[in-house]
């Protein structure tokens, strides 16, 4: 039975998603009728909007049901069963309003130092938007897999044309071979996907000869033996781009060349876990659940490998990118558990990463600006100079580390729950990566902030200006709230997150001869539906 949705139209009267989706794109194109001298002004009014209609969609969303809200759905290529489908349920529907957030404070992080093709920055930056937005609120795997490359076309010009660094026309290139690489397995798993369940449609004698929907799709059997390979095929593409170990290669000289738009895009979306959580884990229960162990082992490694070589790194720019490694093995850890609190704080992780992690990424980039590098040899001392900028390097990097009162603590925290009920060896090694986090960012913020002033010029940097507060303090207000009153988020995803354990301990505990034969030599492991959520339904 196809899950029912609520029609958008329904819901709050116009298709809002669509709105959502194309609304930065079409104020792109617009920007260049702009005046040359208030391009950014408009740039950030658009931003703004955006946010307003992202936080429409958060208010209107109905609490305590898994069906797919906001719904929109029309024939693209009917005769291939490629549909133009959108909505959102309690997994994706939080990643609307923090990617309009972070649109704008990267708009405001860029406002001075962004002057050369200014136009096509911001145009770039918020065709970015537009695709990320895309990639949250597609529910046709065609529709998804078309936005998922479609953003790689904004973060490949940001990097090669307003880079930093000396190498960014290579990492830009890198960059999208890579993403590439990760894209073509993706391409053949929604084909095979596609011809399962044309197969399934001719011997139930369906109407609907193809179909690539996801609700659909959900509702087709799938063999152990198609599951296993979609596994490999699309865990691929979204390990790629995590990133999860050992694909993570690109992400350090990437980020060391990438400007602070597509710096922070980076940094703060793990799109490849969204990928495997909105996706993979439902389409594939019975493989994920068979050989979640070589996930779980790779998610540990990354933990443990990231804070590790994170901690011995003199650039702080090369600290984030191995601490997103770390991160993204924390998530994929909670993954592999499957219970309501660690999925649940999946997704708090997540949503953490993309405030948190856009954030401590551009007050860094602000110290960048000030001293011309964030390595350990150009700074010392910074607090004793500039100690609001200081000072707010400290707090928000308290929710990256993820202590408690913060955001990065509501996600971690539930993933660990999770983990013990499910397997507390894996869940001991991993809490030794959240304490080597804690070492890598503190002694990092000590030899760089505090200390001895180390610069050999006689002009002291500025503090942060007032733009440079809006960032700090807008991070700081989301962090705050998510970390000190988290129950409304947990409200909104709690519905969703049961039936997709029900779905993963469905899969897990049943034969599966229908689709394909039983799973000999993989017993299921035991998964807890409970959730973390005060107001889960029962």
């Amino acid at each position: 039975m196809i899950p029912q949705e609520i029609a958008a139209v329904d819901q709050i009267g116009f298709p809002i998603l669509s709105v959502v989706i194309f609304f930065p794109l079409l104020w792109a194109l617009l920007l260049n009728f702009s005046g040359g001298s208030h391009v950014r002004e408009a740039a950030l009014v658009g931003a703004l909007t955006e946010l307003v209609l992202t936080l429409l969609v958060a208010f209107n969303f109905q609490i305590g049901t898994p069906e797919l809200q906001f719904a929109e759905q029309s024939a693209w290529m009917p005769t291939l069963g490629i549909t133009y489908h959108v909505g959102v349920d309690g997994i994706s529907v939080l990643f609307l309003p923090v990617t309009a957030l972070a649109t704008v404070l990267l708009l405001l992080a860029s406002w001075e130092n962004r002057k050369f093709m200014l136009k096509p920055y911001l145009m770039a930056l918020l065709a970015a938007e537009t695709t990320t937005m895309g990639i949250f609120a597609a529910v046709d795997l065609v529709l998804f897999f078309v936005f998922w490359e479609l953003a790689l076309i904004p973060v490949f010009l940001l990097i090669k044309l307003w880079g930093v660094g000396a190498e960014r026309r290579y990492s830009a290139q890198k960059y999208v071979l890579y993403m590439v690489a990760g894209g073509a397995p993706m391409t053949i798993a929604i084909i095979l996907l596609g011809l399962n369940y044309h197969e399934h449609a001719l011997a139930q004698g369906l109407e609907q000869a193809y179909s690539f929907d996801f609700p659909v799709l959900l509702n087709t059997p799938i063999s152990f033996q198609m599951q296993a390979l979609i596994l490999v095929l699309m865990g691929v593409a979204f390990a790629f781009k995590g990133p999860l170990f050992p694909f993570h290669t690109w992400m350090t000289s990437t980020l060391m060349d990438a400007p602070v738009a597509a710096g922070g895009l980076l940094v703060g979306f793990k799109l490849g876990v969204f990928g495997f959580i909105r996706f993979l884990l439902p389409l594939a229960p019975d493989a994920f659940t068979a050989y979640g162990s070589i996930i779980g082992v790779l998610a540990l490694i990354a933990i443990i490998y990231g804070a590790l070589i994170a901690l011995v790194q003199s650039n702080f720019r090369k600290l984030l990118a191995y601490a997103s490694v770390s991160h993204v093995g924390v998530a994929m850890l909670g993954m592999v558990a499957a219970n309501g609190q660690a999925l649940q704080g999946v997704i708090m992780t997540l949503v953490n990463l993309a405030v948190t992690g856009t954030g401590l990424y551009l007050l860094i980039m602000f110290v960048q600006d000030r001293l011309g590098s964030t390595d350990l040899a150009a700074c010392g001392g910074l607090t004793w100079h500039m100690p609001k900028l200081g000072t707010m390097v400290f707090l928000v990097g308290l929710s990256f580390i993820a202590m408690p009162g913060t955001a990065g603590f509501t996600g971690e925290v539930l993933i660990f729950i999770g983990a013990f009920k499910a397997n507390w060896i894996y869940a001991v090694i991993g809490v030794l990566g959240v304490i080597l986090s804690a070492a890598y960012f503190l002694v990092w913020h000590q030899r760089g902030f505090w200390g001895t002033y180390t610069r050999k010029t006689l002009q002291i940097p500025p503090d942060a200006s007032g733009r440079e507060l809006v960032v700090g303090f807008a991070t700081l207000a989301v962090i705050l709230y998510i970390g000190l009153y988290p129950t409304p988020m947990l409200d909104m995803t709690s519905a969703s997150v049961q039936k997709l354990v029900e779905r993963v301990e469905q899969g897990a505990t049943q034969d599966v001869v229908a689709n394909g034969g039983p799973r000999h030599g993989h017993p299921p492991r035991p998964l807890s539906v409970e959730l973390a959520s005060v107001g889960a339904p029962n």
